[in-house]
């Protein structure tokens, strides 16, 4: 006898669709699995085996061979037993055939017969809806992360038996939908917590507003973390494109929450500087996706910069200029996005205090130059904004004149969002700081003035091409928070002055 089941196979980021077939015939028992299939799908057969022995299922006494098609790519996960075992029951004559059209299997099966959780099973209910699959069996744990997809019904299986039991006699109910919570959408950290600072907070405000890489240099204490931990609460609300795909990554990762089965906040991932290479930027035996990629479409913050390892942070350069990391095996490639805000806080030498207008600093310019060497002139160039945080004064510490809520500078942030949205409607643009060189001077038109002070900036600071567009670009934000079409001299010299770390620190060695 023959029949096929439908299931779903995950690699990297990319669902693809994979058919159960089976043929059950007289011989000598036997129990084959065939289709690339890696040793952990191999294994599926004393899993299933034990299963039905577990739930008091009687297994075929036949010759049994299964094959996933397609054959040509390679099957990693623990996710098709279900589905295998399934088309064993088809075989066997115990469920009919019929009842299975239009349905996909997702799932692992234990030894005992209960249907344990997978991770990555968002982007597989996406697929299957995608290939016009109406209804899809899943683990009970991860039926609730399932039902965030509109259009497709969800049964979370618990074991074999109660999903043999679907078929015969006692249907399952279907997962309830998730609907996520708007209410505690932004945190309890709020920028009026942080004393003095003005200049800081500003340009914290124009990174939000055109989704600008920052880095802040300032001796300890100066408050560089506490103001890169309340950023998020000024950025603008996540789109339900964004959040499926910031969930995909979580889901793929296995770190997603169960009770929350959606991101709906901007993520924001601050790894300590000891993380690897791969930790950052993604890998493994069978890759997984890096802080860099877990910090899709919100903030990835660097704390300590100057700790992290040299060649970790180098690893960084490609994928913040592309937005996507690739990792290289040789089976084949993977793919995640990691569209980032990058904010990054170093102290500029070990003892913290070089350039410190009262303390002085105890290293000698060779540890300074050493500690500085670290970061690269091509890693700071990926940075639009550089911000020198200055110590905080008595004056502002011992102040109670409440600064500017989050809510406040969010509502000039959402306004200038909104003239980027308008004009980069229709294309893959999100903010000002993702324009693609081609549109660069359509979209940033400057006037005689601004163009004169930029051609002296450049030729007098002797500035890369890069640098060239982020001046740019951030003055292309500017202009925005002052709603003007045209860059002026003013915008190009504000930008400008985020521009200067470089020079004061690292050519001063």
């Amino acid at each position: 006898m023959f029949a096929k089941i439908d299931s779903i196979g995950l690699l990297g980021m990319n669902s693809f669709g994979v058919t159960v077939e089976i043929e059950a015939s007289n011989g000598l028992p036997k129990f084959d699995i065939v289709g690339q299939a890696d040793t952990v799908v191999r294994e599926s057969r004393d899993r299933i085996k034990s299963a039905f022995r577990s739930s008091n299922i009687p297994f075929p006494e036949r010759s049994v061979t299964v094959n996933l098609a397609p054959a040509d790519i390679r099957k990693t996960q623990s996710s098709f037993d279900m589905a295998i075992s399934v088309a064993v029951l088809v075989v066997s004559g115990v469920i009919e055939e019929l009842k299975t059209r239009g349905k996909a299997f997702i799932g692992e099966v234990s030894l005992g017969g209960e249907i344990r959780d997978i991770n990555g099973i968002l982007p597989m209910v996406l697929y299957a809806k995608k290939q016009g699959i109406k209804e899809i069996f899943v683990p009970k744990k991860n039926a609730y992360e399932a039902s965030v997809v509109e259009g497709i019904t969800v049964y979370g299986v618990s074991t074999l038996k109660e999903l043999l039991s679907h078929f015969l006699s006692v249907p399952i109910t279907p997962a309830e939908k998730y609907v996520p919570n708007d209410i505690d959408y932004f945190d309890a950290l709020d920028f009026s917590d942080v004393k003095g600072q003005e200049g800081a907070k500003k340009a914290l405000e124009i990174a939000a507003c055109g989704g600008h890489n920052v880095i802040m240099i300032g001796s300890p204490g100066s408050g560089k973390s506490m103001l890169a931990k309340r950023l998020p609460t000024i950025l603008p609300k996540m789109t339900f494109e964004e959040s499926i795909e910031a969930t995909n990554l979580y889901s793929v990762a296995g770190i997603l929450n169960p009770d929350t089965p959606l991101i709906t906040k901007r993520p924001f991932r601050s790894p300590h500087h000891t993380i690897s290479k791969a930790g950052l930027t993604g890998g493994g035996t069978i890759p997984k996706p890096g802080e860099i990629s877990l910090s899709h479409n919100g903030l990835l913050f660097l704390d300590e910069l100057a700790e992290f390892d040299r060649k970790t942070l180098e690893a960084l350069r490609q994928p913040l200029e592309d937005g996507v990391v690739t990792i290289s095996r040789a089976w084949g490639n993977i793919t995640y996005p990691c569209s980032v805000m990058l904010v990054a806080a170093m102290n500029p030498c070990p003892c913290g205090y070089y350039g410190h207008p009262t303390r002085k600093c105890i290293c000698s310019p060779s540890q300074v130059a050493r500690y500085l060497s670290k970061i690269s002139g091509p890693l700071m160039d990926r940075f639009d904004i550089h911000l020198d945080v200055a110590p905080v004064e008595y004056d502002s510490i011992s102040s109670n004149v409440k600064s500017e809520t989050s809510a406040q500078i969010r509502e000039r942030v959402f306004e200038a969002r909104e003239i980027q949205n308008r004009r980069f409607k229709n294309t893959k643009i999100t903010c000002n700081a993702n324009i693609t060189s081609d549109i660069l001077h359509e979209v940033c038109p400057m006037t005689d003035n601004a163009n004169t002070m930029l051609k002296s900036v450049f030729e007098r600071l002797g500035l890369s091409a890069r640098a060239y567009d982020k001046i740019v670009k951030v003055a292309r934000t500017i202009a925005d928070m002052d709603r003007s079409e045209v860059i002026d001299k003013a915008h190009i010299a504000q930008a400008v002055q985020y521009r200067s770390l470089d020079r004061k620190y690292w050519q001063q060695r």
